[in-house]
């Protein structure tokens, strides 16, 4: 399989919580497979922003591979920097609405999944190509901070190290008079959350040609 970018996700491991995911999502991008809706009026709607992307928390935003770099090099390097980088654990997580989508964030303690992100971000950085004007142009387009103009200039994407916000994404742009219809939607669907919320795994993931993310592989965070 060829893919046109990559990125580290935390995927949710097998259960209820990743089950929930894949069936709001209508996709599994573990499995790489689609799947049977929940039978929720004008879902399809509201998640075709992140349905490509599968469900998941960013770590590592998507990039494509530096010229003179290779899938084969950028595995093995995710594979060294996940045996010295410790797992993370905040108190659990809560469906929080975040500017007009849905997303689960972490409750608590955040630093230790921040220090993750940071790692895989700085770790892997050699192998990400810089952005194109075009990308630079598109991502100014939201108004950004100093600090996230020069985040982007630094690292390809302005919302990352101490701009970096972990989600797992539920929704796209919601209008605001549907927030709480779809809050109310979602906390009905929701599995028991996790809590504590444990993240002692990675994952390098790559965007197919018809746009759509799947797993490559996990990695164990031993460090």
């Amino acid at each position: 399989m060829s893919y046109t970018r990559f990125a580290v996700y935390y995927l949710p491991p097998e259960g209820e919580l990743a089950d929930f995911g894949a069936a709001w999502l209508e996709w599994d991008c573990v499995t790489a497979r689609t799947v049977t809706p929940l039978h929720v009026p004008g879902l399809h709607d509201v998640t075709m922003t992140p349905r490509k992307y599968g469900f998941h928390g960013t770590l590592k935003p998507p990039f494509r591979l530096a010229e003179g770099t290779d899938v084969a090099g950028l595995q093995k390097a995710l594979l060294q920097m996940a045996a010295t980088c410790a797992p993370a654990q905040c108190d659990g997580l809560a469906l929080t609405v975040l500017g007009r989508f849905l997303a689960l964030t972490p409750v608590g303690d955040i630093s230790g999944i921040a220090r993750v992100a940071a790692t895989c971000v700085e770790a892997l950085d050699t192998f990400r190509a810089p952005p194109s004007e075009a990308e630079l142009v598109r991502r100014r387009k939201a108004r950004l901070s100093e600090r996230q103009d020069a985040l982007l200039q630094r690292w390809g994407y302005p919302y990352v190290m101490e701009e970096f916000r972990f989600h797992l994404t539920l929704t796209g742009r919601l209008p605001v008079n549907e927030i709480d219809y779809w809050t109310e939607t979602a906390r009905a669907h929701l599995p028991t959350l996790p809590a504590p919320f444990a993240m002692d795994a990675v994952a390098l993931v790559g965007e197919r040609e018809d746009g759509r993310f799947e797993l490559i592989q996990r990695y164990t965070l031993t460090g």
